[in-house]
């Protein structure tokens, strides 16, 4: 019988987790070991690159196409991932000079 989540490699998302699960603060230990350890598993699940092998992973599928709501601790994990990768939003500024003429904006009393 497969194991199920079985993975080759872990899971890291550098580009919404730099430094990693554990040490940005969203996550709690558990909960960032079962990102890091099983997440290629989840990630392949959740878009269709992995066929489900086990009845966990038929019922994490189904939970991934919004079919029922997450119940174990693997879906509220992967789910809490997912709420908190959608949300992140980068901030971008600008700066310089508005304009080359800055004595328009100089008092002369």
């Amino acid at each position: 019988m497969a194991e199920s989540f079985s993975v080759e490699r872990r899971f890291f998302d550098d580009k919404n987790y730099p430094r990693g699960f554990a040490r940005h603060g969203d996550y709690t230990i558990k909960e960032s070991q079962a990102l890091e350890q099983y997440g290629q598993a989840f990630k392949g699940l959740d878009d269709g690159s992995r066929k489900p092998a086990t009845a966990e992973e038929k019922a994490f599928a189904a939970f991934c196409r919004g079919e029922r709501n997450a119940e174990t601790f693997f879906e509220k994990t992967w789910d809490k991932y997912r709420s908190r990768v959608s949300t992140i939003k980068r901030v971008y500024t600008l700066s310089g000079v508005v304009g080359d003429n800055l004595d328009d904006f100089s008092s002369n009393d």
